[in-house]
């Protein structure tokens, strides 16, 4: 675990593949026992806070969503001591109120992923099933929505995400599916995240830069790579400014409901933890004696 005061993670999105800002910026890969992050680590000061950037894509956009190694970019930045996580994500709208380059806050998850086994650390010797009825920081989402509509941009605090694997965008009858269940936005990549940070007590919310329509609305282009492009780059730059003004409202000291989420979750006795197994979750487990 590192010596560092507690810190404050940037992943970045489509779009968003470094911060400008960072103060004596240092790059640092860091090695987990669940492989290799996404790339390099970029750390550094921003308004006095230890911040540590990583791009979720990697730089240049080179991992598609199915690829993403989301336990070792999750570990990586808790061995950093990172214990608050702003995640930028694009995502397309499945409602009609939700315009491109809108600002979306969900507070909730609903999963269509195929691949849960690898969106927990336990397991192995050791039992846990973390509280996430409500998967989102609620005290860093109302930070993340009183800094956007201070700068004027249009926000929407609260709502469903729903994750998809993708690579490809939704067919038109997934999104109408989607679109009749009530959820709001959709994505490939965020609840991963959101259910590994409260593993590792990490307080976690999520900015969600709208692009698009997905394809539900025929009377638009469904949604492409090309279609989105100018609208993801509008929002890394809005996403940048957001992030200068949430940063230094962040608390110094990590006491919220998510950093202490494993005080309920852990089902083994800790007699019985496999070393091994404790020993690979050393940085989310460290202080269970």
């Amino acid at each position: 675990m590192s010596e560092e005061e507690p810190a404050i993670g940037i992943i970045g999105g489509s779009g968003l593949y470094q911060m400008e800002g960072v103060e004596q910026p240092t790059e640092q890969r860091v090695e987990t026992p669940f492989g290799d992050p996404s790339d390099a680590i970029v750390g550094g000061q921003m308004h006095g806070r230890q911040v540590y950037f990583l791009p979720r894509h990697g730089r240049g956009h080179r991992l598609l969503p199915h690829e993403l190694n989301h336990r070792a970019n999750i570990y990586a930045l808790r061995s950093l001591n990172v214990r608050w996580i702003i995640c930028v994500t694009a995502v397309g709208s499945l409602q009609e109120k939700y315009a491109p380059r809108d600002v979306f806050l969900p507070s909730q998850f609903f999963d269509r992923t195929s691949r849960r086994t690898e969106h927990t650390f336990f397991g192995a010797g050791i039992a846990a099933h973390v509280s996430f009825a409500e998967p989102i920081s609620t005290n860093l989402r109302q930070i993340l929505a009183e800094s956007v509509r201070e700068l004027g941009v249009k926000v929407h605090n609260g709502g469903t995400y729903v994750n998809m694997d993708g690579p490809a965008f939704s067919t038109r009858a997934e999104s109408e599916l989607n679109r009749r269940h009530g959820f709001d936005v959709i994505g490939m990549t965020n609840l991963p995240e959101a259910k590994l940070a409260r593993e590792a007590e990490i307080a976690l919310a999520t900015m969600a830069m709208i692009t698009d329509y997905d394809c539900w609305k025929v009377e638009e282009e469904p949604v492409s790579a090309h279609t989105v492009f100018e609208h993801v780059i509008a929002n890394a730059e809005t996403a940048k400014k957001i992030l200068a003004e949430v940063i230094p409202r962040l608390p110094s000291e990590p006491n919220w409901p998510e950093h202490r989420a494993l005080d309920s979750a852990l089902v083994t006795e800790q007699k019985l933890w496999p070393a091994a197994t404790r020993e690979k979750l050393r940085a989310i487990l460290e202080r269970f004696p």
